[in-house]
Formats: C-alpha cells, structure tokens, sequence
C-alpha cells in the first residue's frame, strides 16, 4: 500500500484492521497534528500496519481481555508530527512530550525501523478499569506488576503520572521487558525515569500476584 495521497485512499487506510478490537484509524489521531494541521500519515502504510498488528494481537488484545476497552491517548506518528513535537518540549513544556525521531523509530514512529533493523510499535493507554483505583490510590505499581505477569510480549511499559497513562511497546528484537516511571519534573527534567524492574533483576522473576490483590481475578 502506497502512502495516502487522498481522503477515500487515507479512508481505506483506516478501515484496515489490526486486531480483533482495532483498526488503523483508531491509532492516527494527534492532538499535536490535529492543532496544527500537520497530516500524521504513514510514510510506510504496510510497515505500519505490520508494527501495529503486532502490538495490538499481542500486547493491547490480551490487556481488553482482561480489563475491558482500553483509551489509545497516542499511538502511530510520523517522522514529521513527531520531530515537530520533540522540538517544541523544551519550550513549550509536557503538552508536547515526544522524544526525537532517532529514540522514537520502532516505538512510536511505526514505520521506521530502528538502528539494528528490527521493528516495533508503541502506544500510550489507559486502562479505565484501573482509574478508580489508580484515583484513590495514585498507586500504579499494582497494574504494573499484572503487566509483568500476564502480558508475555511486551518490551517496555512506561508510566506517566496522568491518569495512570503508560507507553507500551511490542519488539521484534531483544527484549528486556522493563516497567519505568516517569518521574517528570518539567523543566529541570523531563525525563527522569525510575526502574521498576525488568528482566535479571532479583525482582523479576515469579509471580508478583501479592502485589496486585485488587486485579488478582483478572
């Protein structure tokens, strides 16, 4: 599939399906496009679409099973949407949050790979059935560890603190499985990330169901 180059060809491009519960067009929108006026369309539709697939069969899929709908607060940029943020961060503070393009090939810019040529795709969610909870609690650490012991193919699960929000990423390539927290303090650090765990660590391996009792059923 070529790059939309119309609306009925942008209109098909959206229709297609990634997974059981989403299509294309549920992972284009862009507040920061939308705003201003910038198309997000892939430059690579059928890269995009591979990337995407992947991670809603594997990653997002198991997580409606379990929980119900999920909220996509970001998905799919291009090159172009994603550089113009990264650029406007620094001056115009965490409503522009995007890393640069080199960071966000196979994360978020689906249809490029990365420097070792493997693929992969992120998207940010929130997961509703969590917000109560997550309101009371501002706790995410017990989603954080349901993540570690029921979703297999994840790469990486990056926390915010809005809303419980995460990154989560599927991988093509060598898998570390990290869970970090975003520990924004904007303008000093915008990226302050704390480790919670990940793959070696003494705290990775086992079940960590005592440490999500609420979601314990899921």
């Amino acid at each position: 599939m070529k790059r939309p180059e119309s609306v009925k060809e942008l209109d098909e491009l959206g229709r297609v399906r990634l997974s059981k519960h989403f299509c294309m067009r549920d992972m284009l929108y862009s507040e920061v496009a939308n705003f201003h006026g910038i198309p997000n369309i892939p430059e690579d539709p059928d890269l995009a679409i591979e990337a995407g697939s992947n991670l809603c069969e594997r990653v997002l899929e198991p997580i409606c099973a379990a929980f119900g709908p999920i909220l996509i607060r970001s998905a799919y940029r291009s090159p172009t949407v994603n550089e113009f943020c990264a650029q406007r961060l620094r001056t115009h503070g965490t409503s522009y949050y995007c890393f640069p393009n080199e960071h966000n090939r196979a994360r978020h810019i689906w249809d490029l790979r990365d420097e070792a040529g493997f693929l992969g795709a992120t998207a940010t969610i929130i997961v509703p059935r969590y917000l109560d909870e997550w309101e009371q609690t501002h706790d995410y650490k017990p989603l954080a560890w349901w993540l570690v012991d029921h979703i297999a193919e994840f790469d990486l699960a990056l926390f915010f603190p809005w809303q419980c929000s995460f990154n989560i990423r599927w991988y093509e390539g060598p898998s570390k499985r990290q869970i970090l927290e975003d520990r924004i303090s904007y303008p000093d650090n915008i990226d302050n990330l704390f480790l919670l765990t990940e793959e070696g660590m003494d705290n990775f391996a086992g079940s960590h169901e005592h440490l999500y009792p609420s979601l314990a059923a899921r």
